[in-house]
């Protein structure tokens, strides 16, 4: 039979995160021992009063139907509260909120709501690879402005809009920032808008990470600019705040029209997630918010201990105020040979997983991200190999 092919995937480039994934696998197959700081994949357990409600809603029978796609009322009043709380922004329950299946899914299905092919979206270079690839698997083509240290995003994103043609339709940002570990004030979100309506361009903002922060620092909300929900929407999810990866629930807010948009295609495509998963996220939204608190002490360890260890062994690295990653630049002496060689030169010679740079667009290939997910013991056996590893020098890899 002769071979299809498919559009849709055709357009997507090789896994770069899948080089080093399968080099770690072939590795621990010859019971070598690796720090995986890797995939962002939370590894504290879901604190237990949420566990509890999700055990005691699996229990009724009623619970165990088809649920609401667009989420359960009470959720969506949980949401609405929680943006009343935590930045003072009202938010519609029923028109401006709906529930989706974490970020990533809401993500992808608002790009194939919202986008044809021949439209354009500009994001960030680097990204989190969802975020300009929700684009692109709709068929939408992207452009990608470049961020990092000694350029300015607005000027980037200016000489972008005056170069691009068609016009673009949407920009998808998120701060903090993955992988970068940037954050920003609400003041960078009031340009981002005023740039949107002059422009006539709806923004999708991602909060992942609203409460692994540290230092003091406090992420704005994008949905604080005036005007913000006139041209967009804010994504967030339960993931990380309440370390619930596995459940996939979060939840999109903001512009009606997108919120309609994200909704009514979710109507079609699911019949919302299972309900006690949904009560559950009530809990956690609207009860002690001191796990929340405790899950970032966690990480800001995590990523001292990790810090510490690399200026010590020579690797000057800053200390991000958010997120639960570190974005480390490659030493100037294995900077040639990119983010995948060096990744895996540390996974064999350091027995440390990292993911490299260049996953995230060429601008990070200079770059490689560390994940906060495993034990300070842990960090600190793999800052021991990195030592050895840096101290060996650039080496010939296969």
């Amino acid at each position: 039979m002769e071979s299809s092919t498919f559009p849709r995937i055709d357009r997507l480039p090789p896994y770069v995160f899948a080089i080093v994934n399968e080099l770690k696998m072939q590795l621990r197959r010859q019971n070598i021992d690796i720090i995986d700081l890797g995939m962002g994949n939370p590894d504290l357990p879901t604190p237990q009063h949420i566990v509890d409600k999700l055990c005691e809603a699996a229990q009724n029978p009623k619970n165990h139907r088809y649920s609401a796609s667009r989420g359960i009322p009470n959720l969506r009043r949980a949401i609405s509260d929680w943006y009343q709380r935590r930045f003072d922004v009202y938010v519609d329950p029923d028109k401006e909120a709906v529930v989706t299946m974490g970020a990533k899914e809401g993500l992808s299905h608002l790009a194939m709501a919202m986008l044809s092919p021949g439209d354009v979206v500009f994001a960030t270079d680097p990204a989190y690879p969802i975020h300009p690839y929700a684009s692109i698997i709709a068929g939408a083509d992207v452009r990608r402005i470049p961020i990092g240290k000694d350029r300015d995003f607005f000027d980037d994103l200016m000489l972008a809009t005056k170069q691009t043609w068609p016009k673009p339709k949407v920009l998808v940002i998120c701060y903090p920032h993955n992988p970068t570990t940037k954050c920003v004030e609400v003041d960078f979100f009031q340009r981002i808008v005023d740039w949107a309506k002059e422009h006539n361009v709806w923004v999708i903002h991602d909060l992942a990470y609203a409460d692994l922060v540290y230092d003091g620092y406090k992420p704005p909300s994008f949905l604080q600019a005036d005007g913000a929900k006139d041209v967009g929407v804010e994504f967030f999810s339960l993931t990380k705040s309440y370390s619930m990866a596995g459940w996939r629930v979060g939840f999109c807010c903001g512009n009606r029209q997108m919120v309609h948009a994200l909704t009514r295609i979710k109507s079609y495509l699911d019949y919302g997630i299972f309900q006690p998963i949904q009560i559950a996220a009530i809990v956690a939204l609207n009860g002690p918010q001191d796990c929340v608190t405790e899950i970032a002490k966690v990480h800001q360890e995590r990523r001292d201990v990790l810090i510490d260890g690399l200026n010590r062994i020579g690797w000057e690295v800053p200390p991000p105020k958010a997120t639960m990653f570190v974005w480390a630049e490659i030493p100037d002496e294995f900077k040639a040979m990119g983010s995948v060689e060096f990744s895996k030169m540390m996974l064999k010679e350091g027995h440390v997983a990292v993911s490299p740079g260049l996953g995230f667009g060429n601008y990070g290939d200079d770059h490689v991200r560390f994940a906060l997910i495993e034990n300070p013991h842990r960090i600190k056996q793999a800052v021991r190999g990195i030592k050895k590893f840096l101290s060996g020098g650039p080496c010939e890899t296969g």
